[in-house]
């Protein structure tokens, strides 16, 4: 199968060498195969985007240069029915001969099989035909570029083409564009029939897009039009639409200067056969109705008939049975309120906030005009609420593969229940497990499925800040806060030292604007307790064979070794390493050392002991982050996010006020348990520049710091940093690189400062194939913690010369709702070489890093 597949790919990569040279094969004689479009702007060339995308005809497209498509499309056979058919025609006996053997129906299905017609159908979709030059396209675009100048303030453009034969059937197109001068805004004035909409406007004509001394463009009478539509609209001018705005544009008065009336005319609409024009109305909302059970399959007025009315703080909440939710919870989401003017922003952000609940499914609000209103200027607001299930249950199953466990089998189940306490609150359940197989040396049992792991999360949502004291002023509804209190279990067997990890916290989030949202975690609690220390060794496999070697280079007690081991012996796992890193480093070390040496033995106990400790961590943190992405297409956008958090200080305090004695490493403790104490700060900023012609630029910085001080002198394992993998630098895999200039020297290398950055150019390759080009810097350092290395440790800007740098390049293939990453990384600068060996070490593909990954990394 494998040499089948290579035949094939050999076969077209020749075709499409081959066909390289005759890239006008599909062109008819009497055609021209476009090569290349110019645009000249009063004789100066312009390659801008905003031209170039204008133009109906481009050449094809190229990979670095190369016609790859249309090569492929070249190399096509189009009729390859014909050409199979062919075959039998001079040939009627082999036709027979073949039918004997294989049937009629049989033969004649070749011709729709891979070789006969398959492959030529790959080639014909996948691959692009040529780009025949067309003078009436070529003349559509002319046109539109005098209408873009137009619309731009050049009135007097004029554009003109011409086609240059640049070989035989090839020709490049030249769009000549005479501008003329520009026109400028002169005077602006307004004509508003509705006095309410002129003295509206007047309050706002600051804010305006059309001053006068500004280039006539037409995109800002549009925008024009849209800050006046949205103003009327969010005070009280229900019927007002983009269509009653108008502009009368003079150009006469000579000198490229142009005079602009805008005119807004009175509200018409149709009464029976009868035309009517009045003054807008500004209208406000007399009443607000709130049908929390709406039944969108029956019609409205008999979902409306027979229910009951609630009234509450000027909201009539309309039930078809007993209210099932507590008033509050309801007209907390609801914005529009009774006697405030009409508004769009209160729509939407009455919408935005009753979907967040996640009890209802999309609201639907209407307005309605008051006839108890004599004079027609109030609005009755109908909110339509269709409640989702109270009760949900779902479930998922997945097979894995990890560098833990070489297959996997995990599955998911969870439980909802929506409106729990009738305040709009969810209550989340989910049990999840997994079992794999695993050939660690942790795991040496015979058995396939020897990795068990196992949990349970509970979660529950209140729609508001859950606090002691009033927090409206401060975040008010409009923000669409919330409150998350979750706990949550989980235990491994035969994966590392296994663990238990007991987890709980309590979150508040909230928008301050849109695009902006912040999080406030009062208390982050885990507490991770390790079942089986005695493995360690077995899992830091890096660790053991550094400390076996010195063992056996020192000559240490034979009983401390593997018996048959050699080369070097291998020390006995938990006793033979005890034992020997106690003759090294112990109260009393016995066993003569380079001083080096006792440094690195010293350095693999205190990680030992660091990573095999219990860990109790009590933290609170803060969270912003904004972002302009406007939508999932939106390519041109920035995001930023900081964090800081705080461990410790509480259970601090509440170790000072109970007196709780020092352990053994004469540390503070809190129910005998000794707690994590640090501050951490991170900073990540994400830019994106849209390139057009599917091109896009994307950068990537981030900063991050923890410091341990008080009751710590070291950040726990879960909250350090590591450098590598898929998402950081691609060069290195996950935790082999650093710290600083340290070669891999652990399986897990760790340490509490990293600073990344990351440049990726992304282009389409064909179709939904795309490609990358990409570079990753960065690495991890120790600082102000227990680690003295000073090759691991950052001592100031100098320390910026053992950032690593990992280049490379990736393949990408969207399938709409997620984008699957094939990326090869090359280590370009590596800081752990010998000077001289750092740049370019290794820069192949058998030293290459490949990863997969699941959507963009950043």
């Amino acid at each position: 199968m494998r040499n089948t597949v290579t035949k094939i790919g050999l076969f077209i990569l020749s075709g499409i060498v081959i066909s390289a040279c005759n890239s006008v094969k599909r062109v008819p004689d009497s055609k021209k195969l476009l090569t290349k479009n110019e645009i000249y702007v009063n004789e100066k060339r312009d390659k801008s985007e905003a031209l170039t995308n204008l133009l109906y005809q481009k050449p094809n497209g190229k990979l670095l240069g190369y016609p790859l498509r249309l090569n492929m499309y070249n190399l096509a056979n189009l009729k390859h029915d014909s050409t199979y058919q062919a075959k039998f025609t001079g040939n009627p006996n082999k036709y027979r001969r073949m039918s004997k053997i294989l049937s009629a129906k049989q033969v004649n299905r070749l011709g729709q099989s891979f070789w006969y017609a398959g492959i030529h159908n790959f080639l014909r979709d996948t691959g692009e035909p040529p780009v025949i030059i067309d003078t009436t396209s070529t003349q559509k675009s002319a046109n539109r570029l005098t209408a873009w100048h137009v619309n731009n303030g050049y009135f007097n453009a004029k554009t003109r083409f011409e086609v240059d034969s640049v070989k035989a059937k090839k020709a490049k197109i030249r769009y000549l564009v005479e501008t003329g001068k520009a026109f400028f805004l002169d005077t602006v004035r307004t004509t508003i029939q509705t006095p309410a909409l002129d003295s509206m406007y007047k309050a706002r004509a600051s804010a305006s897009f059309l001053k006068p001394g500004k280039q006539y463009r037409t995109a800002d009478f549009d925008a024009e039009r849209g800050r006046i539509t949205t103003h009327f609209r969010n005070n009280g001018a229900y019927h007002f639409q983009q269509n009653y705005i108008n502009f009368d544009v003079d150009t006469l008065n000579g000198g490229q200067r142009a005079n602009v009336n805008l005119k807004i005319n009175d509200y018409t609409y149709r009464e029976g056969d009868s035309t009517h024009t009045e003054h807008f109305r500004i209208f406000k909302i007399s009443e607000v109705n709130i049908f929390t059970d709406y039944d969108p399959k029956l019609g409205k007025a008999e979902a409306t008939q027979d229910t009951t009315k609630t009234v509450y703080r000027n909201f009539n909440l309309i039930s078809r049975n007993k209210l099932k939710y507590r008033p509050r919870a309801i007209t907390d989401a609801v914005f529009i309120n009774k006697d405030n003017l009409f508004a769009d922003f209160r729509t939407t952000l009455t919408t935005r906030y009753l979907s967040n609940l996640r009890i209802f499914n999309y609201p639907t609000i209407q307005y309605e005009i008051d006839k108890r209103d004599p004079l027609s200027k109030s609005l009755i607001a109908n909110v339509y609420l269709t409640p989702r299930d109270k009760y949900s249950f779902g479930y998922s199953l997945d097979f894995t593969h990890s560098n833990i466990q070489d297959f996997g089998i995990s599955g998911t189940t969870s439980f909802t229940i929506r409106n729990i306490f009738n305040g709009a609150e969810t209550f989340d359940i989910a049990a999840r497990g997994n079992i794999g197989s695993s050939r660690d040396l942790a795991n040496p049992d015979d058995t396939f499925f020897n990795v068990i792991e196992y949990g349970i999360d509970m979660k529950i949502n209140f729609p508001r800040i859950f606090m002691f004291f009033n927090t409206e002023k401060i975040i008010p509804k409009s923000m669409i806060p919330s409150t998350t209190i979750s706990m949550g279990f989980a235990k491994q067997q035969n994966i590392g030292l296994d663990k238990e990890n007991f987890t709980g916290a309590m979150t508040y989030t909230w928008t301050p604007k849109r695009n902006h949202s912040a999080r406030f975690d009062l208390f982050n609690i885990q507490y991770v307790k390790n079942l089986n220390t005695a493995n360690y060794f077995n899992v830091y496999e890096s660790s053991y064979r550094t400390l076996s070697a010195l063992a056996d280079v020192y000559n240490a007690d034979d009983s401390y070794f593997i018996p048959g081991t050699s080369n070097p012996r291998q020390l006995i796992i938990d006793s033979g390493t005890n034992a020997f890193i106690n003759d090294a480093v112990g109260a009393n070390p016995t066993l003569p050392m380079d001083a080096g040496d006792r440094r690195t033995v010293n350095s693999i106990n205190e990680r030992r002991r660091r990573l095999s400790e219990n860990n109790l961590i009590f933290a609170s943190s803060f969270t912003f982050s904004r972002t302009t992405k406007a939508d999932i297409n939106d390519e041109g956008f920035y995001a930023f996010k900081t964090k800081v958090e705080s461990a410790g200080n509480f259970l601090s305090l509440l170790s000072s006020v109970s007196n709780e004695p020092k352990n053994q490493n004469n540390r503070n403790t809190i129910f005998e348990l000794e707690y994590s104490q640090y501050i951490k700060g991170e900073l990540e900023y994400i830019k994106h520049w849209d390139l057009r012609r599917k091109k896009v630029l994307a950068l990537r910085s981030f900063v991050g710091i923890a410091i341990p001080y008080g009751n710590a002198d070291n950040i726990p394992f879960s909250r350090s940093y590591f450098a590598g993998g898929s998402n950081d630098n691609r060069a290195w895999q996950s935790y082999s690189l650093g710290p600083g200039r340290l070669p891999a020297f652990n399986d897990f290398n760790e340490a509490n400062l990293k600073i990344a950055a990351s440049a990726e150019f992304r282009f389409n390759v064909f179709g939904k194939l795309n490609g990358a080009l990409f570079a990753d810097a960065g690495n991890i350092w120790n600082v102000l913690d227990n680690i003295e290395d000073e090759r691991a440790v950052f001592t100031g800007l100098k320390s910026l010369e053992d950032t690593a740098l990992g280049t490379g390049f990736g393949l990408r293939y969207d399938f709409n709702f997620f984008v699957v990453r094939l990326d090869f990384g090359f280590k370009t600068y590596n800081p752990a070489e010998e000077e001289g060996k750092k740049w370019f070490r290794n820069y192949n593909f058998g030293h290459s890093v490949v990863n997969i990954g699941i959507n963009y990394p950043f």
